[in-house]
């Protein structure tokens, strides 16, 4: 598969920037369909230079293809689907992740969704990027979701052997995510350790997830090794997302620069 133009967007804004800042947009973390379109045009204007809409649970149909036409009409970076299941697709997006979660228990989650997906992506002449997503602990509503063998925090071989089968796969983006439980015990953003261990190892761009609230989060996971942060909790207050998103795109900028060096 050769790659597409939201591949190529990531491809050429990491070898210019350095780093880049996503905004996962989540429909039902919204009072209303207004408020996450909203979040997403603000997201944009303080400089995220992509932005995901899905979640694991509920985020489909009409309420997906709604929220996913309006935030395309607003913003001018790409639109990529974060799906929770196989119907988390909608035609008004321009890719999705087309993910393989590398350590559910259930085969599901590593290929039977993607054989439903498939003729449906290309159907709506979506996008795929070939993804490759592993949760770490306590992994949130995707852990339970998706029957995680949770990859222990404290054991960041078992999360870099897992990215570099992923990427032998046929995988071009790794993701890290620890769900979206960002400050419960024994919590928080993916190890800088894990991070560093994972990028050691493979040579697609990774992907850091979940937790990532502060300035600390964001600067600790580029240094770690993340080529790009994934945000969502942070994001969520609509009146506070134009101003966070200005910071950690900030961020992005400082720590891409010494990457870029």
């Amino acid at each position: 598969m050769t790659n597409g133009k939201v591949e190529a967007y990531i491809k050429e804004m990491l070898s210019t920037k350095g780093a880049m800042l996503f905004s996962v947009i989540d429909p039902l973390d919204y009072k209303s369909t207004e408020d996450a379109v909203k979040t997403a045009e603000s997201v944009v204007k303080g400089g995220a230079d992509l932005v995901l809409v899905g979640g694991s649970i509920g985020a489909q149909g009409e309420l997906l293809d709604t929220v996913s036409k309006e935030i395309k009409e607003r913003i001018d970076v790409p639109l990529v689907l974060f799906p929770g299941n196989i119907s988390t697709l909608t035609r008004y997006a321009d890719a999705v992740y087309f993910m393989s979660l590398l350590n559910a228990r259930n085969p599901y989650w590593i290929t039977q969704a993607q054989m439903l997906a498939a003729p449906v992506v290309k159907y709506m002449k979506i996008e795929p990027l070939p993804v490759g997503y592993i949760v770490i602990y306590p992994g949130g509503t995707v852990g339970w979701v998706g029957d995680v063998n949770f990859v222990p925090r404290e054991k960041p071989k078992i999360a870099a052997n897992l990215a570099l089968a992923g990427e032998y796969l046929g995988n071009r983006l790794i993701i890290i995510d620890t769900g979206s439980n960002p400050r419960i015990q024994h919590s928080g953003p993916a190890p800088r350790e894990m991070l560093s261990a994972v990028k050691h190892e493979i040579s697609v761009p990774l992907v850091a997830a979940g937790g990532i609230i502060s300035e600390a989060d964001a600067r600790n996971a580029y240094r770690g090794g993340a080529d790009i942060i994934q945000v969502g909790t942070a994001f969520e207050s609509t009146n506070a997302a134009l101003k966070k998103a200005q910071l950690f795109s900030k961020i992005a900028k400082e720590e891409g620069a010494k990457k870029i060096k």
